[in-house]
């Protein structure tokens, strides 16, 4: 059994219009979920070996907070250009393509690619929408990575800020 958490990048920052979309940072209330929701999953004894991420600056961001909470160390990180605006295909690809000594995977990425994707992983439970810094969790029974696509999944848990104000 191996398990994805596809987590959406927390909120970010609009102050300066000048700044790419792909550079923005971070707004405090970001700052502030990222950790919180890594502690949140560390609670509830979320195991997590592997992180991609998208490099776009909120969602690199957003994985580090995550590895710091979990005390894994910052090289697990994995930056997938393909991750900024993804389609559907790039999502299975880099699952796909994770090594398979990693069984609790964490995909950063962005909306709506993210949301419309998970929505196509099982029939359990459909979501209009994963806010920033929300988290959707599935199961699938592999052994191998590559097998994901075509595997039974089973949704596991979606969770988001607003859930533990």
């Amino acid at each position: 059994m191996k398990s994805v958490l596809f987590i959406r990048h927390a909120k970010s920052s609009w102050d300066n219009a000048s700044v790419s979309d792909f550079d923005r940072s971070l707004n405090e209330r970001g700052k502030k979920d990222a950790p919180e929701m890594a502690r949140h999953l560390i609670s509830r004894k979320v195991p997590l070996d592997s992180f991609i991420s998208s490099p776009a600056n909120r969602a690199r961001k957003t994985a580090e907070f995550f590895i710091k909470a979990y005390g894994l160390p910052e090289s697990i990180l994995v930056l997938k250009p393909e991750l900024y605006l993804p389609s559907t295909d790039i999502f299975y690809e880099v699952i796909e393509g994770t090594a398979n000594q990693f069984h609790h995977l964490a995909i950063c990425s962005h909306n709506p690619a993210i949301t419309n994707f998970v929505n196509l992983l099982t029939n359990e439970i459909k979501v209009d929408n994963i806010p920033t810094c929300g988290i959707f969790a599935i199961k699938a029974n592999i052994k191998e990575w590559q097998d994901f696509r075509k595997a039974p999944k089973q949704f596991w848990f979606f969770d988001y800020p607003k859930n533990h104000a």
